[in-house]
């Protein structure tokens, strides 16, 4: 590239006033946001970008996934594709996701605006669906062809949920699972995002470039015992359902911190039926989520989880059901744009580093089918899915800048 691409950054009070003005959607009054998928935030808000994206003269442009995009075209066969997600979780921060969509229809603004004619054309999207409210990964699954029917029948977030939720949306099952693009027709996906860690803070390092993103595999264990009245049953005769799900819950830590010291597992819901104090549990619904960079790890922890858990029943009297709710396999980022991105944050002037995503993104569904790259940028005190989610603005700046600059590179 010449001096003056080189030279090329993104408007910073632009893209600040389209950020904090989106961050108002769904606004929870403590500095974070309430936007799960489809909820009636999440739908102002993709109706919010797709009026900045008309008013911006690009081109908007959504899909039977309920993804949104802005688009930059140059008549040329191939995209890249840059961008992230509006959904959240329940009560999360600002930037999570909303970062990387402002950041990357950002650059295609300043690009548009620097009169450039690039060789791939350009696609700033909003996934449907990252968080995994409903199903997980929605729209990049979908647009991958990966998001496969099973998965909207038996969603991890209840099917009624996703019905709903499709209904709000103005979406059907078979308009999602169309949606494909040929492989042939995409050249690449970069996306910018908080760290959701402190690794960078702690180090002082601007910029982290992923290397790989965890693959996640989520569960539901039903442990079921018998209900039973708790003053007048004795200890030794109960067949207590919490006693087999909390043994397990404590053993799983065990497991992960003793064996598998580069993955981690959570339990992140328990549901007592009755659920009453005054009656036994006869039954603890627990759903459980674990991760790994490496797929072979994977499953050996999967297995020694779930055998764990059936330990843990048949030593309270319990039966234990199992119901696989999905998993995302383990994605390695491109050595090439590893590459470009660490020769942006040169040029620059920022400081880098290598590091894994612990956390799940729309980057792995693409794994395998064209080059797909990812930064992060700090986050403070490594905050996030909480209103206490915050990155300073110069950080937010110097990644849409190692973003444009990348983009430029692949592009030019």
């Amino acid at each position: 590239m010449n001096n003056e691409l080189h030279s090329l950054r993104v408007n910073s009070d632009r893209m600040r006033a389209a950020f904090d003005e989106l961050a108002q959607i769904g606004a929870t009054g403590d500095g974070g946001i309430n936007r799960p998928t489809f909820n009636e935030a999440h739908l102002a808000a993709r109706a919010w970008f797709r009026e900045q994206i008309e008013n911006s003269g690009l081109e908007f442009s959504t899909d039977g996934a309920g993804n949104h995009s802005a688009v930059l075209s140059f008549d040329q066969p191939k995209t890249l594709l840059l961008g992230s997600h509006l959904d959240s979780v329940p009560a999360g921060g600002r930037f999570d996701g909303a970062l990387g969509v402002m950041a990357a229809f950002e650059v295609l603004k300043t690009i548009r605006d620097a009169g450039l004619k690039l060789k791939f054309n350009l696609e700033a999207m909003d996934f449907t669906d990252e968080e995994g409210t409903l199903v997980g990964m929605i729209g990049s699954g979908a647009l991958a062809g990966r998001l496969h029917r099973d998965l909207l029948q038996n969603p991890r977030g209840g099917r009624q949920a996703l019905v709903e939720g499709m209904k709000r949306a103005g979406l059907t099952e078979e308009d999602i699972l169309r949606v494909a693009r040929p492989q042939e027709s995409l050249a690449g996906y970069l996306e910018v995002h908080i760290e959701q860690g402190k690794r960078l803070e702690r180090a002082g390092i601007d910029i982290g470039i992923v290397s790989a993103i965890v693959g996640i595999w989520s569960y539901r264990l039903s442990f079921i015992g018998r209900a039973d009245h708790a003053g007048t049953t004795t200890m030794e005769d109960r067949r207590d359902a919490s006693l087999g799900s909390s043994a397990f819950t404590l053993a799983a830590r065990e497991i992960v911190m003793n064996d598998f010291p580069n993955c981690v597992a959570n339990v992140g819901h328990m549901e007592f039926a009755p659920g009453a104090f005054n009656i036994v549990p006869a039954r603890v619904d627990v759903r459980l989520e674990f991760r790994s960079p490496d797929e072979e790890e994977f499953k050996q922890l999967d297995a020694a989880l779930l055998e764990r858990a059936r330990q843990e029943a048949r030593r309270f009297g319990l039966e234990l059901e199992v119901e696989f709710l999905g998993k995302h396999s383990p994605a390695l980022m491109s050595d090439q744009v590893q590459s470009l991105f660490g020769e942006s944050c040169h040029a620059l002037g920022l400081s880098h580093m290598s590091l894994i995503s612990g956390a799940g993104h729309d980057g792995q569904s693409f794994d395998g089918l064209f080059p797909v790259g990812m930064i992060f940028v700090p986050s403070k005190d490594g905050a996030s899915h909480s209103a206490r989610e915050f990155t300073e603005w110069t950080d937010c700046v110097n990644g849409a800048n190692v973003l444009l600059q990348t983009t430029l590179k692949l592009a030019m």
